[in-house]
């Protein structure tokens, strides 16, 4: 079982980068593909990015690819999301979300584990 927590969220201006942090909790982190999804305001929640248990490989929403970037840090049990060139449309809720299967085959999982989330607020 693995306890997730995000922070680095905060109200930013469009253009401006923000880097997001997901700590794990637990010996087995690096056993688990990692992703983070966003719920924004009357919308359902959606895949933004992922990456492998090594880092080796990484995946994105077509909405975010070029301006975000996941990795992950397994000695710090810790994934990151760097967010560049930030519009008010990633305004959302950010979740990091743990799956526990070897081999990653698409965003939909599945998604044993969740943090609580952290908010990103992108003004014009």
């Amino acid at each position: 079982q693995v306890q997730l927590v995000e922070s680095g969220g905060g109200l930013v201006q469009a253009g401006v980068s923000l880097r997001l942090s997901c700590a794990a909790s637990g010996r087995t982190f690096s056993s688990y593909i990692m992703g983070w999804f966003r719920q924004a305001p009357g919308k359902e929640r959606e895949f933004v990015a992922a990456i492998t248990r090594t880092g080796a490989n990484t995946y994105y929403a077509d909405s975010v690819k070029g301006r975000f970037t996941i990795s992950r840090d397994n000695a710090k049990n810790t994934v990151y999301l760097q967010m560049n060139s930030l519009k008010p449309d990633d305004t959302a809720i950010y979740y990091c979300a743990a799956n526990p299967t070897t081999f990653y085959k698409n965003y939909m999982g599945p998604w044993d584990y969740w943090g609580q989330g952290t908010q990103v607020t992108v003004s014009s």
